[in-house]
């Protein structure tokens, strides 16, 4: 921890994970069924949980960058943090798209649905794991042999 990071950073880190994850279990995005419905256009009720969301994100960005000058729990100034738009960013869409519609599952869900019992996912999120190693080892190997 930095000196200028406040001694609330590590436990606001660990109750917005708890929030979190009771809001994904509560709106039933932890639920692979509930959102295997929602991309079969069965049940648009995860549509109001997504929306809901992003308006509460955007305002809170919108004060937060408008009203102060740091965060408030490590004293960074807030900036813009611009990527670029490549061949990664297109790959790595694609394959959590493929892996969210097969599973009905992402992985901040999957975490919570552990957490009600849902312990078969268990076996989606080892497969997340070998998937970022498998997807690190190749771009190291990629890295290597260009340079």
């Amino acid at each position: 921890m930095s000196e200028r990071e406040s001694a609330l950073f590590l436990p606001a880190i660990f109750v917005g994970g708890l929030v979190f994850g009771l809001g994904l279990a509560i709106s039933g995005m932890a639920r692979p069924e509930v959102v295997l419905d929602f991309l079969q256009f069965e049940d648009f009720g995860l549509l109001f949980v997504m929306g809901g969301a992003a308006v509460v994100t955007g305002l809170a960005f919108f004060l937060a960058t408008t009203f102060l000058d740091r965060a408030p729990l490590t004293a960074t100034e807030y900036t813009r943090r611009v990527k670029e738009f490549d061949r990664n960013v297109v790959v790595g869409g694609v394959i959590f798209g493929v892996g969210w519609g097969l599973s009905g599952i992402c992985p901040g869900a999957a975490y919570a649905s552990v957490g009600i019992g849902n312990f078969p996912i268990l076996w989606a999120i080892a497969g997340m794991f070998i998937g970022a190693y498998a997807q690190g080892y190749v771009r190291s190997r990629l890295a290597n042999t260009v340079n």
